[in-house]
């Protein structure tokens, strides 16, 4: 027979074992390594020394690499040892001494030493684009946490269970997503029932090696202890970093695995650099090119972290993700609502207002209930690796690089006239893609003569003509609008609320909530009206809806009431 043991940074105990003897069951066999199942204990962080998490599946075997005995249906001889005989569904190959020719193997699929050494080995943790080795069970059980009810043994056996918790007898493991474990022996196990009834389930939480996300962790891994969850870590590569930036994924990689390591979580990584590429960086280089601003990190939480990763997540047998964002969800009236944060300083419900309902159904935001001051605390008390590590800022695939410097790599860098609003030539500019409304630095305009020293402003492009228009002063009327055209709309709840609705709105991420009415298109087009005069709504950005602490959704902005210089009106 064949057990399976997972080992985490211990060595598994030993114990005897009841075999088979050639007149029946009953002997005892030569002792075998055993997995023990002590009573659940609180949850315990690992040591510092241990680097990164310790994942060894090694088989064992009851009669020391001897073939198995199958007794015949009947007749003479059904005592005595069958050369070749095989369990019925083993796959061939697998009889006669195939035990003993592969040995104990680790999770991916490499052959181990003997001894206490060869269970010490490490996973080796995935290089981002490997596919991942990570049996479907380790996804299922945590280092802290072994399974409900477990029984020692190589025998043991999990049970099945209802959609009501309830136990329906032994089954067969489910097949196994491919490329997830190498090896016989590693099939994923049916999920336990969870303690408080109902079956438990298996969650994937998204490390980027930072602190929010380390912390999500955390209070993830204390969780599966007293709920039975199991949980594991995988890093998401977005970017292909080139070697020229500050782009630095592999640190982060690093952190991500020593906060996994720290915590006894399992780790993978995954490259997801292809579809960022074609789901959010193209269509970035679009924007631009087309003289609107785009967010890259709407497109990248529908495209990459709440569709490509929720699927990754679910091909390696999970059934949630989590992430360490600074938002809420709640079930509301027989949906899901996607809420803000309770630190309203740190709020990320704007860059999520295009999640769905599936994707809302199969995610946990940790920390949402969190100020972010107490998350920096909890690390520190916790002794995250990551407890001191500073908050990213701007856009991952530019990191500290000057943002035209990197955006001439992919759009051509002409250089053109810089016009006031009267249409005076003031100066020149590197290319108007690399322009915003309201944009004040880089314009290098100052000592004009005839002019005030109040800094000055963008407040308008001429993409077509390369020709940038500004401004002096930060209360320009060029700047102000109260309407606004979007598209592109998308309703958390799967529609919007009514044809026409008031509601409050943000036309930026840091912007206050400011009053308005919505109207719907019979296209889907959406006509907002606000209250008071908005700064700086800029095509290509998001305006995002709420209704007290829902988002209700949000559009793309096409375009705006504001009112265009008078040399840009003479132009078009």
């Amino acid at each position: 027979m064949v057990g399976v043991a997972f080992v985490f940074g211990t060595v598994v105990g030993h114990g005897p074992s009841i075999g088979r003897g050639r007149r029946g069951i009953g002997r005892r066999a030569a002792p075998v390594r055993t997995i023990s199942a002590p009573a659940r204990q609180p949850f315990q962080l690992r040591d510092d020394t241990v680097p990164q998490p310790c994942l060894v599946a090694a088989r064992y075997h009851r009669r020391r690499g001897r073939g198995p005995r199958r007794a015949p249906a009947g007749g003479r001889g059904a005592h005595r040892r069958q050369p070749g005989a095989e369990p019925a569904g083993r796959a061939p190959g697998a009889g006669r001494g195939a035990r003993r020719r592969h040995g104990p193997r680790d999770a991916g699929g490499n052959r181990l030493g003997g001894g206490a050494a060869g269970l010490h080995r490490r996973l080796p943790v995935a290089r981002a684009g490997d596919r991942a080795r990570v049996p479907a069970d380790c996804l299922r059980r945590t280092a802290a946490a072994p399974r409900p009810g477990a029984r020692a043994g190589p025998s043991r056996r999990a049970r099945t269970v209802d959609d009501a918790g309830g136990a329906r007898g032994r089954g067969r493991a489910p097949p196994q997503p491919a490329g997830v474990a190498r090896g016989r022996g590693l099939a994923a196990w049916p999920a336990p029932a969870a303690r408080r009834g109902g079956a438990t389930v298996s969650i994937v939480v998204g490390v980027s090696g930072g602190v929010d996300s380390a912390v999500a962790a955390l209070l993830l891994a204390q969780d599966a202890v007293r709920d039975g969850a199991p949980v594991s870590g995988m890093f998401m590569q977005n970017w292909e970093d080139d070697g020229t930036g500050d782009c630095r994924a592999e640190d982060d990689r690093r952190d991500a695995v020593a906060v996994c390591g720290r915590l006894g979580l399992p780790f993978t990584a995954r490259n997801f650099a292809r579809e960022y590429w074609d789901g959010v960086f193209a269509q970035f280089i679009d924007e631009y090119r087309a003289g609107r601003t785009p967010n890259p990190d709407v497109l990248c939480n529908r495209e990459i972290k709440f569709r490509t990763f929720l699927d990754a997540a679910r091909a390696l047998g999970a059934e949630r993700i989590a992430t360490g964002h600074y938002a809420r969800i709640e079930r509301r009236d027989g949906r899901w609502a996607l809420l803000r944060g309770a630190d309203a300083g740190k709020d990320q419900s704007y860059f999520l207002h295009q999640i769905g309902q599936e994707a809302l159904a199969a995610t946990l935001f940790p920390i949402g209930h969190l100020p972010k001051a107490q998350v920096r605390a909890m690390a520190r008390e916790a002794a995250l690796p990551v407890h001191a590590k500073k908050d990213s800022t701007g856009i991952c695939f530019i990191g500290e690089r000057d943002f035209r410097s990197f955006m001439a790599n992919y759009l051509p860098a002409r250089a053109g006239e810089i016009r006031s609003v009267d249409g005076a030539r003031l100066g020149e500019h590197v290319g108007a893609y690399f322009y915003t409304l309201g944009q004040r630095e880089g314009l290098a305009l100052g000592g004009i003569r005839g002019r005030t020293g109040a800094p000055w402003y963008v407040v308008g492009k001429d993409v077509r003509n390369n020709v940038l228009y500004v401004d002096q002063g930060s209360d320009s009327p060029h700047l102000f609008s109260t309407t606004l055209d979007a598209e592109a709309a998308h309703w958390t709840a799967g529609a919007p609320p009514a044809g026409r609705f008031a509601c409050t709105a943000k036309t930026r991420y840091r912007q206050p909530d400011e009053r308005c009415e919505v109207a719907v298109g019979d296209d889907g087009r959406l006509a907002v009206r606000f209250e008071r005069p908005q700064r700086a709504v800029t095509p290509g950005q998001s305006v995002v809806f709420y209704r007290d602490d829902e988002c209700l959704g949000g559009a793309t902005i096409v375009a705006t009431d504001a009112r265009l210089p008078a040399a840009a009106e003479d132009a078009a």
